[in-house]
């Protein structure tokens, strides 16, 4: 069939920040959700509200908002729009729920919009519980024993009837949330409350456990003349229990009879037929390996998780393809150089491909290592090889997590037997690791898989691991003759030990293992994973069990970028979105471009973002290999955040050339002594500090400085175990809790500024001379981490001189370090003396950020003047203009507090968001208010606040009550606060904390009773702990706010929105369109 000639204009709505549950996925997929359709000739409008991403670039689609992601303003858009169509299945939960709301409101009606993809009434077949198992009974299909609940009381009926425990899941939510498994009554009444209000239309399903079944899942593609073919079939390793995207899991099924996939097939065929999905959809099975019953759990009819793992792990591009049926293609009418066309299409690739999760369980104190059935991993590595040991080593050492092999975690070596089997009976992220060393410790196979059900295949695969390790282990220290023998070296290579691993086990340089191998001739060779719906296009992982299939291309000078590995707190999609751009810009510049990355969910492991791209780990081993092999001019490594700068000296030391700023000045600017000596040459205030390495330097320091002190760890992203210390006592405690945290790097000790503005620059430079396109402000003061804080950009508060000194200084620095590149500057305003707070020679998390908003290109522009020394091109620095920008962009982070409820939600220093958000408008009051709207947290315009602020923040909180009561407000204050509003004439109610009786604010907010929450936190000098606020705010959804600075803007925000009812909603492009040159 052609295309649809019926609609021209298609509206694609975006998945919103990331959360757990919901990460790059669907940049990648709403990203090439637009390439295909554009080229397919129709007009795209897109709506995000993430500035981070590709997808809301203005190239990307043809008309671009970034606005909050609800009914009324998608209304607002599709108004002034008209698009003709709606295509929701590639944004997520998000951009469903949002079609299903659109839907039911009128508005798809009133505007004439036509659904694409997957049809309205599809989406309720396949999200809302009652209607999925009206269609499973009809169909034929088993499903888990299960019925509905609107109430608490409902959901304990039906879990006597079924039996302890059961499973709860909540309907129209994602990555398990709100859900869970209980034991008994009591766990049912505190998970069913949670449930019942995460979910749209108030239903949870109470189902029976089939705990310890596998979990087996169908990627699978129809179109609409009903062809459907199966992309992927995905096992996971640890059995139902365990949220998916937690699971450890392979393709293809590695343990899984033919005769079990074919049911599974027949099954997942019948149950797409029915809901009628045109494009990809996620189908997931339980298998009950004893009595062979398969029973369906769920559908997913949109693209999801899985589907760019499917996508990454065959080369099948599901969302490219989703789009193309979506506008009325079949997969007869697309050819592909391997199967003719995909209707033909088979998943037969000769590699297992391993996923694993990457967990952030460190950033948040309290919370219990555990995984259940909602989800808690942050992010992911794909690992490709030939076989599972090696595919599943190699994820191990993708991960980031400082370890190279399965072996010797943390201190699970020294445990006995009993004690790792008695903490495998709760799954953790740490469970694999703990395995192993039950192994070690003379565990069988049987023991192991009647506490975790983890299929004997696997842990008999892991049990060999360990048997060579222990041989390998009796050559530790020994040289000579004596030294490992050749064939162990080779088959220790062959089963996935890195060169790193095996040097820590024999204690000797890395280097030396590399150069045995290599006079072994034991050396990396790669294979191609061939792309679907292309004539020959592949790309290409490492194995040392095959021939080098590899072709190398000498037509063009190559550069190499390195990617920024798995998603993180700290370290996320931001750097993604700049090893993107720069491999773009560097094809413009006439060069092939070389990707390496492990994290299957980004756009730069998509097979056409660079000329050529190399699925593997980011560790010394894999990329000397393939620069070796491939012999680029250079490397990249300023634009993939941490993990490729952690590598650029290593590589540098191995012959490696290394472009834009080098190395050691990166290094320079780590190494506080240095920075502050020339901090003190260019006569650039910081605040004091000292370094120290044992509790009686860290002390005499402190009391040196006063307290109180910033104090943190040399050489870390995203502020990891960074605090603020008060006394000697906390300080103590820091110091010996730290020890171990940098080996040979000493804690840093500096004078935290109180009440602080702070703010950050990023800035572009050649080595000469540097630009800065505008300042951000914090809107949260000092000592709350920038990933974190909320920021205007361009700034407001901040004099005008002080700007001006910002500027000074930031080009200052980068002269006198030859940046060449991107650069961030972070600095803080005590009483209107600038001080330095730090300088990162390198990419940051804010360059889409800036880019958005002042319509600049910071990365091709960075890219140009990184490869200027090869390509000979004027330095574009001096063409850069000031620029008047007549639109504030409001950032706020996006926290996942939700998922994690026994943590208190304060802000501090150490970074705890996973994504962000980005308001725009004329003021930056309704920039903020907007950029609340979209993190789901949106400003009351009336009703009732409550105030209770600690005693350092009581001066500034009248102007705040002023500001609410007289936009119509009802206050309501704890004691101290109260007495402070009411004595500047303020009206307000008093109410009761916690210890003080009842009815208290606790109950009150559990209650609703509340629009808007004030409180900051009482801090560690208050007997009594105030956390209960926060945490029942949470609890509750009401808005709730930290910090007075945030409080201050708040009612700004909402003090113009009152005044200003009914504004328009402008796109990226028109924004662009109005920003001037500044007059000199």
């Amino acid at each position: 069939m052609p295309r649809r000639t019926d609609i021209h204009k298609v509206l694609i709505i975006g998945s919103g920040p990331i959360i757990i549950g919901q990460a790059c996925e669907f940049d990648y997929s709403g990203t090439q959700a637009c390439k295909a359709l554009r080229k397919l000739g129709y007009e795209i409008v897109l709506v995000n509200s993430n500035p981070a991403t590709i997808m809301t670039d203005p190239e990307t689609a043809d008309v671009t908002y970034i606005e909050p992601l609800n009914v009324e303003r998608l209304e607002q858009i599709i108004a002034k729009e008209r698009p003709d169509a709606l295509l929701p299945n590639l944004g997520g939960q998000s951009g469903l729920n949002l079609c299903a709301e659109l839907h039911k409101a009128g508005v798809l009606e009133k505007y004439n919009v036509k659904v694409i993809g997957v049809q309205v009434d599809a989406i309720e077949r396949g999200e809302d519980r009652i209607e999925f198992k009206k269609t499973m009974n009809a169909l034929g299909i088993e499903m888990a024993r299960s019925e509905v609940a609107y109430s608490v009381e409902e959901a304990l009926s039906i879990a006597e009837k079924l039996g302890y425990p059961v499973v709860l899941r909540p309907a129209y939510t994602m990555g398990g949330a709100g859900g869970g498994l209980v034991y008994n009554r009591e766990e049912l009444q505190v998970v069913c409350a949670r449930g019942l209000q995460a979910s749209l239309v108030g239903q949870v399903l109470v189902e029976e456990s089939i705990l310890g079944w596998e979990e087996l899942e169908l990627e699978v593609v129809r179109d609409a003349d009903n062809n459907i073919i199966t992309v992927c079939f995905i096992e996971n390793i640890d059995p139902l229990g365990v949220h998916t995207g937690d699971s450890f899991c392979s393709a293809p099924m590695l343990t899984i009879s033919e005769e079990c996939q074919r049911r599974l097939q027949e099954q997942a065929y019948k149950i797409v037929e029915s809901v009628q999905v045109i494009g990809g959809t996620n189908v997931q099975f339980a298998h009950d390996p004893v009595s062979d019953r398969i029973i369906v759990i769920e559908i997913n009819p949109r693209t999801s998780r899985s589907s760019a793992l499917a996508s990454k792990a065959t080369g099948f591009p599901i969302a490219l393809v989703s789009s193309m049926l979506a506008a009325g293609l079949t997969l007869k009418d697309i050819p592909c150089g391997k199967y003719g066309t995909l209707d033909k299409y088979v998943p037969d690739g000769d590699y297992v491909v391993i996923k694993f999760a990457r967990w952030a369980f460190e950033k948040f104190k309290g919370v219990e290592d555990r995984l259940g059935t909602q989800m808690r991993a942050v992010g992911e590595v794909m690992s490709i090889g030939k076989t599972y040991k090696e595919a599943f080593q190699k994820a191990i050492r993708s991960l980031e997590t400082g370890r190279y092999g399965l072996g010797h975690a943390k201190d699970f070596d020294t445990l006995s037997k009993e004690e790792l089997l008695r903490r495998l009976i709760t799954p953790s992220s740490e469970r694999h690791f703990l395995m192993y060393e039950a192994l070690r410790k003379g565990a069988t196979v049987e023991e192991i898989h009647e506490i975790t059900k983890v299929k004997a295949y696997f842990i008999e695969q892991m049990k060999e691991l360990v048997e060579e390790e222990e041989a390998v282990l009796q050559y530790k220290g020994r040289t000579g003759t004596q030294q490992l023998p050749d064939e162990m070296l080779i088959t220790a290579k062959k089963d996935g030990f890195s060169d790193k691993y095996l040097s820590q086990l024999l204690e000797i340089p890395e280097e030396d293992i590399r150069n045995r191998r290599l006079a072994l001739g034991v050396e990396e060779a790669w294979e191609g994973v061939h792309v679907s719906g292309t004539q020959s296009s592949a790309y290409f992982y490492s194995t040392y069990n095959a021939p080098d299939r590899n072709p190398i291309s000498e037509d063009k000078p190559k550069i190499m970028i390195l990617g920024g590995g798995p998603n993180r707190i700290g370290q996320g999609i931001e750097f993604d979105y700049c090893c993107v751009h720069a491999a773009m810009a560097l094809k413009k510049l006439g060069f092939e471009t070389i990707i390496v990355n492990c994290n299957p969910e980004t756009v730069s492991t998509d097979y056409d973002t660079s000329d050529k791209l190399y699925f593997e780990p980011l560790t010394l081993e894999d990329v000397l290999s393939i620069y070796n092999k491939e012999k680029p001019l250079g490397v990249i490594a300023q634009f993939g955040g941490q993990t490729p700068l952690n590598l650029a000296s290593e590589l540098e030391k191995n012959g490696v050339k290394i472009l834009g700023t080098p190395p050691a000045v990166i290094d320079l600017a780590e190494d506080r002594d240095q920075f502050r000596a020339m901090m003190e040459k260019l006569e650039i205030p910081m605040p004091e500090s000292g370094m120290a390495t044992t509790v009686e330097e860290a002390l005499a320091i402190a009391t040196g400085i006063g307290y109180p002190v910033m104090v943190r760890p040399s050489y870390v992203l995203g502020g990891r175990g960074m605090e603020v210390v008060y006394d000697d006592e906390s300080l103590t405690e820091y110091m010996n809790a730290a020890v171990g945290v940098t080996p040979d790097r000493p804690i840093l000790i500096d004078r935290f500024l109180n009440h602080a503005l702070e703010c950050e620059a990023d800035a572009i430079s050649d080595g000469r001379h540097a630009f800065v396109p505008a300042v951000m402000e914090h809107i949260e003061l000092a000592g709350i981490h920038s990933g974190d804080s909320a920021c205007i950009i361009p700034s407001v508060h901040i004099p005008e001189e002080s700007v001006e000194t910002i500027k000074e200084y930031t080009r200052k620095i980068a002269e006198e370090m030859h940046v060449k590149g991107l650069m961030n500057m972070q600095y803080a305003i005590e009483n209107g003396k600038v001080f330095v707070l730090e300088a990162n020679p390198r990419a940051s998390r804010t360059v889409p950020l800036v880019s958005k908003v002042c319509n600049i290109r910071m990365v091709p522009l960075a890219t140009d003047i990184i490869t200027a020394e090869l390509t000979g091109r004027p330095s574009p620095i001096q063409d850069l203009k000031e620029q008047a920008i007549p639109n504030y962009g409001v950032k706020e982070a996006v926290f996942p507090f939700n998922m994690f409820p026994e943590v208190d939600p304060i802000l501090g220093p150490e970074m705890r968001s996973t994504g962000e958000v980005l308001g725009l408008s004329r003021s930056y009051g309704e920039a903020f208010f907007k950029a609340q709207e979209a993190v789901q947290s949106k400003l009351p315009l009336e009703g009732r606040v409550l105030i209770s602020v600690n005693k350092k923040d009581k001066d500034e909180v009248v102007e705040v009550a002023g500001s609410l009561a007289q936009d119509g407000f009802e206050i309501v204050a704890t004691e101290g606060t109260y007495n402070l509003i009411t004595a500047a004439g303020i009206p307000a109610t008093k109410a009761k904390k916690l210890y003080e009786g009842r009815p208290n604010v606790g109950d009150m907010i559990t209650n609703g009773d509340f629009d808007l929450i004030i409180n900051s936190p009482v801090g560690k000098d208050s007997v009594h702990d105030d956390s209960y606020l926060r945490k029942a705010a949470i609890k509750a959804k009401a808005p709730y706010i930290t910090t007075v600075a945030a409080a201050k803007v708040t009612a700004e925000g909402i003090h113009y929105v009152k005044t200003h009812p009914g504004s328009a909603v402008k796109s990226l492009q028109e924004m662009h369109g109005e920003i001037r040159d500044r007059a000199e």
